[in-house]
């Protein structure tokens, strides 16, 4: 959420920053909101000055001897209109904090200016898409011939975009997630985290899905929702809390299954396992000092290559413009990795920093060099998405025979097992 003293002492700027995303700020909307506030304001000053002018007077008047009802009945009037005013200005602090909630997050100034993905910006790109000499089938071709990715039996079982995984294939996705886990715990300070799958709302608005995104999907228990991403529950994790500066930056590592009513574009990435209403990720959160977030940026996404980097796989970092940037993020990096299959890199990893919006729902401070409780920054990134990187696994370590060499860094994680070798008749 953004602070409202911004709209308050800057709204024309804010507007045309805004409308870089692009969104449109209904200043009019928020003008008659802060008018009928400080009609209030005003109003309840006034009575308060007043009412404690009478209780002055109604003291003196009774240490005179004098007849104080007239005084009391006046400070009685007082008090009931006060308290009709406490009313009112509460409604329109809600309708403020209401018209707050569907405000994107301002671009940070580095960000490029674009409406579209189009307009990104290619950063780095870190090694060379393999050459074949035979013609590369894709992860669900692949999955086919070696028998362990199925997507009929899924579609029985649950529907489209869901998938089932057997044998070394369902191993290999499961050392990819160990093999994350351990990188991010034992070399870049993360802490690992378990944390439910299914969330209340506060949670949701916290992270700034709720309520601009109402498609969220809800657990069979009613009051809870299924968590689109671990950043949800860990973020939570420091909710109406002040950590103390000296334990500035939390980092967190959660692996959770995430969860998406829409899986992207209609008909867009229908075909295996790009897009799906169930997946697994590791997650990368951070809880920063406002001062060093855009370093702690730039660390977060090179963990993320780091993953990258130890499998071999080639991708790209991009610079998201403002357009193409999430409701809550102020600046973000997209990872890119190969796919043979698709002759493109595809998203693997979004690294944001929100600055302090979240943390202005969250109520999530820490005690600054002067000991003032201040709102902290809060960052994530993908630290990777697990299905997506065993398809990229998949299709740049595929064998002309349709087996699938494992990558070295995997080799502990797979129990001695360097090939998924194709189905047998």
């Amino acid at each position: 959420m953004l602070d409202v003293q911004l709209l308050r002492t800057d709204l024309d700027r804010v507007a045309t920053r805004l409308a870089d995303r692009p969104f449109v700020l209904d200043a009019q909307a928020f003008k008659s909101l802060e008018d009928d506030r400080k009609v209030v304001q005003t109003r309840t000053q006034e009575l308060q000055a007043k009412r404690n002018a009478l209780a002055k007077q109604i003291g003196q008047a009774k240490g005179k001897g004098e007849d104080a009802a007239p005084l009391m009945a006046e400070a009685n009037a007082a008090n009931a209109e006060l308290g009709d005013l406490e009313k009112r200005l509460g409604d329109v602090q809600k309708r403020v904090q209401g018209f707050l909630a569907t405000i994107p997050n301002l671009p940070h100034e580095s960000v490029p200016t674009g409406q579209s993905a189009e307009r990104n910006v290619e950063v780095r790109r870190i090694g060379a898409p393999r050459q074949f000499d035979f013609a590369p089938q894709d992860h669900v071709d692949l999955g086919a011939a070696t028998g362990g990715l199925d997507f009929e039996t899924a579609v029985k079982i649950s529907g489209a975009r869901f998938a089932v995984m057997t044998g070394p294939i369902a191993h290999l996705h499961r050392a990819l997630a160990q093999f994350m886990l351990d990188v991010h715990t034992r070399e870049h300070g993360y802490t690992e985290v378990y944390a439910p799958y299914l969330v209340n709302a506060a949670s949701l608005y916290g992270t700034g899905q709720l309520p601009k995104f109402k498609d969220v999907p809800r657990g069979e228990l009613g009051e809870f929702f299924l968590i689109p991403t671990a950043e949800v529950p860990v973020t939570n994790m420091v909710r109406d809390t002040i950590v103390p500066l000296e334990k500035l930056p939390l980092r967190y590592v959660c692996h959770t299954p995430c969860f998406r009513s829409e899986a992207g574009s209609h008909g867009k990435d229908t075909r295996g396992m790009i897009r799906q209403h169930q997946f697994d990720k590791v997650e990368l959160v951070q809880i920063a000092h406002p001062a060093q977030s855009y370093d702690n940026l730039e660390a977060l996404t090179g963990h993320a290559e780091v993953i990258l980097q130890r499998l071999g796989l080639p991708y790209r970092v991009v610079v998201l413009c403002t357009g193409d940037m999430g409701f809550s993020s102020a600046k973000t990096y997209d990872i890119e990795v190969w796919l043979p299959g698709q002759s493109a890199y595809r998203e693997i990893s979004s690294c944001s920093n929100f600055e302090a919006f979240q943390a202005r729902r969250l109520q999530a401070r820490f005690r600054n060099e002067k000991g003032k409780p201040e709102l902290v920054h809060t960052l994530n990134g993908s630290g990777l998405a697990v299905g997506r990187t065993l398809v990229a696994v998949m299709e740049n370590y595929q064998r002309v025979d349709g087996g699938i060499d494992v990558p070295e860094a995997l080799w502990p994680y797979m129990g001695g097992v360097k090939q998924v070798l194709p189905a047998q008749g």
